[in-house]
């Protein structure tokens, strides 16, 4: 079993910032490849980025690629998801998820068996 809490939401303007945070507890935080999701009011959730247990793999949605970066510090049991140059259309609820497989491209929500409650973002035009 693994609990996730996700922190670092808020509101923000068009291209400023924020940097999420999604702190483990529970089992072995390293044995799990993690995600980042959202999912927008009517919207289905969404794959945002992926990265592997280690670290040294990251994968990402083509609407945030090279404006978002995602990183773990196993030591703290923590991923972190760096957001640059916002935009209103990534306005949404942002979960992080932990997925027991460490292969690559699973980017859909059944890969991931543990999620956290999610974190508010909201870019202002």
């Amino acid at each position: 079993q693994v609990q996730l809490v996700e922190s670092g939401g808020g509101l923000v303007q068009a291209g400023g910032s924020l940097r999420l945070s999604c702190a483990a507890s529970g089992r072995a935080f390293s044995s799990y490849a993690m995600g980042w999701f959202r999912q927008a009011p009517g919207k289905e959730r969404e794959f945002v980025a992926r990265i592997s247990r280690s670290g040294d793999y990251t994968s990402y949605a083509g609407s945030v690629e090279g404006r978002f970066t995602c990183s773990r510090d196993n030591g703290k049991n923590t991923v972190y998801l760096q957001m640059n140059t916002l935009k209103p259309e990534d306005t949404a609820a942002y979960y992080c998820a932990a997925d027991p497989s460490d292969s690559y491209y699973r980017t859909r929500t059944f890969h991931y068996d543990y999620w956290g409650q999610g974190t508010q973002v909201t870019v202002s035009a």
